[in-house]
């Protein structure tokens, strides 16, 4: 019969001597043993044995579930997803020398981790260094510094997905994840009730918190979905602060907008996690495919809500569909972009005027499939649908925007969207025209950079750009 491994917990061991304020003398006094072997344990050259886990336990009061964790599973599967990444192609890195190295090297681990990520967001930076604005290259861009640190980081975290579960577990109790449940929650938790004003009361103001009155104030005219998203979004920054500036801590921003900018975007990505946790959320979008309108009955979330929510679900070793989301206005204009799966136009792309997500403000709510193939062959299969922001009564102020879903084309079965319905032909599109290189586009609007325009003396396209093909 096989041995059960040795559980090696040095550095969740050191992390809970620090957050309890204890020295290793401290610790091993405790404990009643002795500070070199405290220093051993923590250093990953003794096991945690079982003895020592329940010891622990006892001590300091804690779940001994909590202390064992999962043995390194996590950091196994977040090493095994870098070392995915092309770069890493040409070397035999089998799976389990790696889930050694993540075992008994968490620290070098961790190192590896963080210089990855890091060289994906300088990637990404370069990418974007004057793609558009060669002239404004120098100049600090909030959004694009917030893009980049979420794509960097295939917009996942983790974190934030354990501690929304954590809370929602709590809201669950106290009465739900409605607004109504969430509204108990913070009452009892923090004192605050809920109080909803009108608009003009508001001026201006969906929420706010009211620390005078201890009162969390909402816009009478949101609708439910909002309203609970609001009370949630509140909930995470009362309670996951130092979440947002530990994983801020690591970013690269040139400007204190553009950590505003992202800080916000973390904070509704915890909003998220509260009201659609991730195991369960993750669990309903497979069993019911994908389907975003049913998800967002289920979970009391509205379309835009849940369609931001499936492009999260890319936790080291639960992953699910990788998806890339994209929103515009009707003039075009992408207000949100957010990848799951490093897609060849998750940078730039969006103003394609042949993918369907432009033609969805003619067929309002309406959900349109359709399957893409870029210039280089990949094929994607997209869903494109209208949303509404604002309103409430009459009078007041409303925008229509488009959003799309897409995925790559090797994971549309999946999805019920795609059920019974043939690839067929693919509808071409470019990530920009600027770096789209089809010739025979009706529909272009800037030729191609690099490309000579062809003068128009004896002969003139169909296109509106005529350039070399060479």
């Amino acid at each position: 019969m096989a041995k059960d491994r040795p559980v090696y917990m040095g550095p969740r061991l050191r992390r809970l001597r620090r957050e309890l304020g204890l020295t290793q003398a401290d610790m091993a006094a405790d404990l009643e043993i002795s500070a070199s072997y405290v220093a051993l344990l923590e250093r990953n050259q003794r096991p945690l044995t079982a003895d020592m886990l329940l010891r622990l336990a006892r001590t300091y009061k804690m779940d001994m579930s909590e202390l064992a964790g999962d043995g390194g599973a996590e950091q196994t599967a977040r090493l095994q997803a870098v070392l995915k990444d092309p770069m890493f192609a040409d070397i035999d890195l089998p799976v389990l020398a790696t889930g050694d190295v993540a075992v008994n090297y968490p620290g070098i681990t961790e190192a590896l981790l963080r210089l990855h990520t890091a060289y994906r967001e300088e990637q990404l930076a370069l990418a974007d260094q004057g793609a558009e604005r060669p002239e404004a290259a120098e100049a600090p861009d909030p959004v694009a510094e917030s893009r980049r640190f979420l794509g960097a980081r295939r917009n996942s975290f983790p974190l934030l997905d354990d501690a929304g579960e954590k809370l929602a577990a709590e809201a669950e109790a106290a009465g739900g994840l409605s607004a109504g449940g969430l509204a108990a929650w913070l009452k009892a938790k923090h004192n605050l009730r809920v109080r909803r004003l009108p608009t003009e009361v508001m001026a201006g103001s969906m929420r706010r918190l009211d620390r005078h009155r201890d009162a969390v104030l909402l816009d009478d005219a949101l609708d439910g979905a909002s309203t609970a998203f609001q009370l949630a979004l509140q909930i995470a920054y009362l309670e996951m602060r130092r979440d947002f500036e530990a994983l801020l801590k690591d970013g690269q921003f040139a400007g204190e907008s553009g950590r505003r900018l992202t800080r916000r975007a973390l904070a509704s990505y915890a909003a998220a996690a509260i009201l659609m946790p991730y195991g369960a959320f993750a669990k309903a979008a497979e069993a019911r495919r994908y389907d975003v309108e049913a998800l967002a009955r289920q979970f009391g979330t509205s379309f835009e809500q849940t369609a931001h929510r499936l492009t999260t679900l890319q936790k080291p070793g639960q992953e699910r569909v990788p998806f890339f989301f994209l929103r515009v206005d009707q003039a075009g204009n992408v207000s949100k972009r957010l990848d799951s799966a490093g897609f060849p136009f998750a940078r730039h792309g969006g103003s394609c005027p042949l993918w369907s997500v432009h033609h969805a403000f003619e067929r309002p709510r309406e959900v349109l499939t359709q399957w893409l193939e870029l210039p280089d062959g990949q094929r994607f299969f997209s869903i494109a649908r209208t949303v509404t922001a604002g309103g409430g009564g009459w009078g007041v102020p409303k925008i229509e925007r488009a959003i799309a879903l897409c995925c790559a084309a090797e994971h549309a079965h999946k999805l019920i969207y795609a059920a019974g319905e043939s690839a067929g032909e693919p509808t071409p599109i470019g990530v920009t025209c600027r770096l789209c290189h089809r010739s025979q586009c009706m529909a272009r609007s800037a030729p191609p950079i690099g490309r000579d325009m062809l003068p128009e003396d004896f002969r003139r396209t169909h296109t509106p750009f005529g350039f070399a093909d060479g």
